[in-house]
């Protein structure tokens, strides 16, 4: 699991131990991601299924693709498909992916990249690997979660963001036993490179074997933590969790992570994507890949894409029209 990684976390900025007027988030539930398949049929875990849209608010869902080992021939991505209202944030860990949308929008994305894509007001949009790596197969590990828009902005201009693995925040904790990798939003005023217009935190936190960190959560913000490999805890209760899970924290100003002393032999860290946001407290409408506030702009939207209003599909170079 490359990402990004360095050498010597204890020469990166040291997160400071919690003030004693710190309030530890509890742990409301652990759900565990039923397992897919998405596009042309690469495996997915749904690392939201089970946890209330409450809790959720401001995201509306996240996928664990992979972590799977291709064989040539194998890898698949997604066929042109649309989206309206809300952000899709697409994270490689290993692999490769590109994409490209109906706007002339496009590029590649590889280990610790990620692609921030604001489908606002519409367009069509296609993920997939790049030929070579059909050709000869390969590791790919990533995720995709997707952001709401509150209503004055689901009709904005799309826009792209590719945020590459060398731009993303690095920091440790007081010991040097967890990296962080700060993707979008912030934590104690180090800022991540993502531009969000829903206020978010994006964090991919590597563990070593027994290492704890506990971190400042703004307390405005929902807390949420699904882990990627390993085996862990969570919250000052300890409360187990291993691949594919997901913890909802409740109301608070920190929240504690910590690594088994023990993991498997797969996986020797404890990787824990954490997430937080500011909930936008709207109606949602969702309809496969539109996220509205209600049923009339649902339909709307539908319309608008049968009708070619969110674009055609453009002349594409190196990707098939179908996906792979």
């Amino acid at each position: 699991m490359p990402a990004v990684t360095v050498s010597n976390p204890l020469a990166l900025p040291r997160l400071p131990e919690p003030g004693l007027d710190a309030r530890p988030r509890p742990v409301l539930a652990v759900t565990t991601a039923p397992s897919g398949v998405e596009g042309e049929g690469f495996p997915v875990r749904r690392a939201f299924a089970g946890v209330k849209q409450t809790y959720l608010d401001p995201f509306i869902m996240m996928d664990q693709m992979g972590e799977v080992e291709y064989q040539p021939g194998e890898p698949k991505g997604t066929p042109w498909h649309p989206h309206r209202g809300f952000e899709t944030v697409t994270y490689i860990i290993d692999g490769i992916f590109d994409h490209q949308d109906s706007n002339g929008g496009g590029g590649t994305i590889t280990n610790g990249d990620t692609q921030w894509m604001t489908a606002g007001s519409g367009l069509l949009h296609i993920e997939a690997p790049p030929q070579h790596l059909v050709v000869s197969g390969g590791l790919f590990h990533g995720l995709q979660l997707w952001v709401n828009l509150p209503a004055k902005d689901k009709m904005m201009p799309p826009r792209y963001q590719d945020i590459r693995g060398g731009t993303v925040r690095l920091l440790t904790s007081p010991d040097g036993g967890a990296l962080l990798r700060v993707i979008a939003g912030e934590l104690d005023g180090h800022q991540g490179p993502g531009i969000t217009h829903t206020p978010i935190t994006m964090i991919h936190a590597t563990l070593a074997p027994g290492a704890e960190i506990t971190l400042p959560w703004r307390e405005e913000f929902n807390a949420l933590a699904y882990v990627l490999a390993g085996r862990g805890s969570v919250g000052a209760e300890r409360r187990p969790v291993h691949l594919g899970q997901t913890a909802v924290f409740g109301s608070g100003s920190s929240l504690t992570v910590r690594a088994d002393e023990k993991q498997d032999s797969n996986a020797p860290d404890l990787e824990i994507v954490l997430l937080g946001g500011q909930p936008i407290r709207e109606p949602v409408a969702q309809y496969g890949p539109f996220v509205m506030n209600t049923r009339a702009e649902l339909q709307q939207a539908f319309d608008d894409f049968q009708k070619g209003r969110l674009g055609t599909i453009p002349a594409v170079h190196g990707m098939s029209e179908g996906g792979l």
